[in-house]
């Protein structure tokens, strides 16, 4: 069997799945549910995802039903979930691919057999990275954490973290110690959000969601066991976390907005704006943006696959798809008119809801969650292309 024969029999299966098991009508649901009622409906759309083998494409084979899938085997699949218009995973979103991640890459396989089964089961994860003032750069966190015994025992706050009143588990970076660089005394810990001395206090967001939230932890202890990697050196650990949420969860999403394009081209059409020359024209430069946004997170995947891929691979595609998610809840704006620019922005976690408002409010999130715009620049700058971190000699 080709290769272009195996694809297109995978889309039937997939699209003939879809037809079945996709919830109905979950945007209109969503608008009626509380917060805890949303977080339920999450849990159940993932499980039948997971029972279909649908959930984790990107695993590694043999991890989970449907996992060790091919890039090619990938994109149909986020094709199809986009163009079902299915609920993006946003309750899963750190497990799936952020835990998940830095287990593969950096846990031990205790770690492994234990932490990967219970999320395909449901346990929930959300990352303790960002700090009042350590957020871009996070190097600065002062969360404390001191050795006693087999435990340690953790101070401090951390603040952005996604979903965390709903979490059973956090990825969380820790100081252990303040001697050389910044980067040298940090530590990478897995803190039970059960455990005592931890609270959550959710934010209320200007859309009216409760995504995100700030951590307060004292005097909280935390297993030795329950260390990833060697003590002081979390910040490479990290990494293995953060390139995953700035490329492969990125696939995923660069393939959901490609598939949200029908919104903007119906608003074009219901608003009698077909004629229209300069909404045409910047309807074409969306849909090629949107384009390369995919071909761009493709090559990411397909060279972290080949084992090639550069440090700031990751940085293009994050800062790729945060900017043309902009253009495209600009472009929404602007066609829909009035109507669109004062409905209620109140929505549930979904980055293409249909709601232009709440999609232009979260594209300004997107510049900053996983590492801000500016920070990746520096990374490209400074890592890919080698330039220096302050330019001397030069003449205006």
């Amino acid at each position: 069997m080709s290769e272009d024969t195996h694809l297109e029999e995978l889309r039937g299966q997939v699209r003939k799945w879809l037809d079945a098991n996709a919830p109905k009508g979950w945007r209109d649901a969503y608008k009626a549910m509380t917060h805890a009622q949303f977080a339920q409906a999450q849990r159940d759309w993932f499980q039948t995802l997971v029972a279909g083998g649908y959930a984790v494409p990107h695993w590694p084979a043999g991890l989970a039903p449907g996992s060790g899938r091919s890039l090619a085997e990938q994109k149909v699949i986020y094709e199809e979930l986009a163009r079902a218009d299915t609920p993006r995973l946003l309750l899963s979103f750190v497990s799936t691919y952020h835990a998940a991640s830095t287990f593969l890459e950096c846990g031990t396989e205790e770690q492994k057999a234990r932490y990967l089964p219970a999320i395909l089961e449901g346990e929930t994860w959300c990352q303790g990275f960002s700090e009042p003032n350590a957020g871009s750069d996070l190097a600065s966190l002062k969360c404390r954490a001191e050795r006693k015994g087999d435990v340690y025992v953790v101070n401090g706050q951390k603040v952005w973290s996604t979903m965390a009143q709903y979490a059973d588990k956090c990825l969380l970076l820790v100081r252990t110690s303040s001697e050389g660089a910044k980067q040298a005394g940090i530590t990478f810990l897995l803190m039970d959000m059960k455990a005592r001395g931890v609270s959550v206090r959710p934010i209320n967001q200007i859309q009216g969601d409760q995504e995100f939230c700030e951590m307060f932890l004292d005097e909280v202890e935390i297993p030795v066991s329950d260390r990833v990697g060697e003590e002081g050196k979390g910040w490479a650990v990290s990494q293995a976390t953060l390139s995953s949420e700035r490329g492969l969860t990125l696939m995923e999403l660069t393939y959901k907005m490609r598939g949200a394009l029908w919104r903007i081209a119906g608003l074009i059409r219901s608003n009698g704006l077909e004629e229209d020359r300069g909404v045409l024209r910047d309807f074409g430069q969306l849909v090629a943006r949107c384009d390369s946004a995919c071909a761009i997170a493709d090559q990411f995947l397909q060279n972290r696959i080949d084992g090639i891929e550069r440090m700031g691979d990751a940085s293009i595609v994050k800062n790729t798809y945060s900017r043309v998610l902009r253009e495209y809840a600009l472009l929404g704006l602007r066609v829909g008119g009035i109507g669109e620019q004062y409905r209620a922005p109140i929505t549930y976690g979904d980055l293409t809801t249909g709601n232009l408002m709440a999609d232009f409010m979260n594209s300004y999130a997107w510049t900053i969650a996983g590492g801000s715009e500016e920070v990746q620049r520096n990374i490209l700058s400074e890592r890919m292309l080698e330039m220096p971190r302050e330019p001397k000699n030069w003449v205006l």
